[in-house]
């Protein structure tokens, strides 16, 4: 009614158009799983194995490399024996920029290598042994030799001599089982507190162990070596984030491939808005899911008390992420309307939605801010007349301050689900495949409010992740929602429609299917991960609470 006809594409030429039998589809399906192998089991293999410093990532980045040239060879062999049927295609292009990112990345690994292996050729010890350890397993020889651990040991006795308040915590730590599992939490932070006494002592072996000052020329070198830290920080840092990015920046491509395959170019701007915005809460949910798994544990986003220090939360995270998402797609909305338009009512319906992401997110930030918490707080010690003269008790932190109790962000998705499960539409099909997607993200909202409910009935006391299991289905169907939301898309409606697939339940189910595989690939890799670590990592031993 409103668009062209949709015209012939890659997908109509392989398997529907007189005389497709003769045409290489094969190709094209060989290419879609061999960079679907590379970007989503081998590069996610190679991270998790990079993180616990594994010898074996070099063979997960070896396989990486070949998954793609053998993808990339198949493209070119469908391109060649296979005319152009989308012109300005741009899904060839963007990926070899994400394989020179990788490439990029991969450089850096070759130049660290070179200067451990150049640093190992001019040490003293040359044996097979010190090779391993310093240029493939990028380890400390003097944490391997046990005359630095003794050295280790006389600087710690020293250091007691200066601290008796130190020397006594570390007596007091007792490692055996029973111990464990009478005072868990108690002996968790000793733990953490020997091992913070056990780094500076470490750091201590630098010095003379009977000094008590330092020269001001030490303490310039000590500056100097902790900005040079600071930077390598700042670099690993990077070097992850953009390691991850490739897989979310393949999940795009995996999506634009499909667009040119199937030559939907009529409705550009809806298909980005429906595959953008579905593929954010696709990779929510599964972040969702990663969490609940134990992902995020060291900065207590798995619903667990953080091991150290005060990060930010994840709920200030979300928040950011929606108010950012908010102030931008504000002024996308208006994309293919010409000057002077007026504003037309499915315009009007959106941008509301993004202004209400702008704003909820800057409720949910200033929620996460513990200065603000601070200021709202001072009203009640305001409002005393003697406040120094309370008792204890009555300014003693809730127990729901240990955590983040902020429910803006799931109002938020709760809030748009609601709204395009009402969206109209111009098919009946369409308007039950929007309802669909739209009450998956209004029971993700429910259920996150109710994993809320119980954290502040219960706040988490363990460092050890949680896993509340409202958290496991309600990332379940935020997942699902986004996949919902992709499959919604005007042209993918449509086709269904003409060649008789215009089935609710097949959609759903399809949609399904594809989360739980999903899911249980997230699963392995969480597990391998954690595989991993248990076997080249001290291991802390729990028992049951009961």
């Amino acid at each position: 009614m409103y668009h062209a006809p949709i015209p012939p594409s890659y997908y109509t030429l392989d398997w529907e158009d007189e005389g497709h039998e003769s045409q290489h589809g094969g190709f094209m399906i060989l290419h879609g799983i061999l960079m679907s192998a590379a970007f989503f089991v081998a590069l996610p293999i190679s991270i998790a194995l990079r993180s616990v410093k594994h010898a074996a990532h070099g063979i997960s980045m070896i396989a990486f490399y070949l998954l793609i040239i053998l993808g990339c060879a198949a493209s070119n062999l469908y391109r060649k024996l296979t005319p152009d049927m989308y012109d300005g295609a741009v899904h060839g292009s963007h990926s070899y920029w994400i394989i020179l990112g990788a490439v990029s990345l991969s450089i850096v690994d070759i130049l660290s290598a070179t200067q451990r292996t150049i640093k190992f050729l001019r040490g003293s010890n040359r044996t097979l042994k010190s090779f391993w350890t310093s240029v493939i397993l990028r380890r400390d020889e003097r944490q391997e030799s046990p005359e630095y651990s003794g050295l280790m040991e006389i600087d710690e006795l020293e250091s007691s001599k200066l601290s008796p308040t130190t020397s006594m915590e570390l007596q007091s730590i007792s490692l055996n089982d029973e111990d464990h599992s009478q005072h868990p939490e108690q002996w968790a932070r000793s733990v953490h507190r020997h091992h913070r006494h056990f780094s500076t002592m470490s750091e201590g072996t630098i010095f003379d162990a009977g000094s008590r000052t330092h020269s001001d020329d030490t303490l310039h070198d000590v500056k100097i070596t902790t900005r040079k830290g600071l930077i390598h920080q700042i670099g690993q840092f990077i070097f992850a984030l953009v390691e991850r990015t490739l897989v979310v920046a393949a999940f795009a491509q995996l999506l634009i491939g499909i667009v040119t395959y199937t030559g939907k170019q009529n409705y550009i701007n809806g298909c980005l808005a429906h595959l953008i915005k579905g593929g954010i809460f696709w990779c929510y949910g599964l972040l969702s899911f990663g969490r609940f798994l134990g992902a995020f544990a060291d900065l207590g986003w798995a619903w667990n008390k953080a091991p150290s220090g005060d990060p930010l939360t994840a709920e200030f995270v979300e928040s950011l992420v929606i108010f950012t998402y908010g102030a931008t797609n504000t002024w996308m909305e208006r994309f293919g309307a010409q000057p002077g338009d007026p504003f037309t009512t499915k315009q009007i319906q959106h941008i509301s939605i993004a202004v209400m992401f702008c704003f909820a997110g800057l409720v949910g930030m200033g929620i996460e801010s513990k200065r603000i918490r601070k200021w709202l707080a001072s009203s009640t010690f305001s409002s005393a007349a003697h406040p120094e003269e309370m008792p204890r008790e009555a300014v003693t932190e809730p127990s729901s301050y240990s955590g983040s109790l902020n429910p803006f962000p799931a109002l938020v998705i709760g809030v748009t689900g609601a709204a395009m499960a009402a969206h109209a539409q111009t098919y009946l099909f369409q308007v039950q495949i929007h309802a669909l997607w739209g009450n998956l993200l209004v029971a993700f909202a429910v259920l996150r409010c109710f994993t809320y409910f119980f954290l502040w009935l219960g706040p988490p006391k363990s460092i050890l992740p949680s896993r509340p299991p409202t958290e496991a289905i309600g990332s379940f169907f935020l997942a699902c929602g986004g996949l919902e939301f992709m499959f919604s898309t005007e042209e993918v409606t449509i086709a269904a429609m003409r060649r008789g697939r215009d089935d609710v339940m097949m959609f759903l189910n399809v949609g399904v299917a594809i989360t739980c595989f999903a899911f249980c690939w997230t699963l392995f890799v969480v597990g391998f991960k954690g595989w991993i670590k248990s076997r080249t990592h001290a291991v802390v031993t729990y028992r049951n609470a009961a």
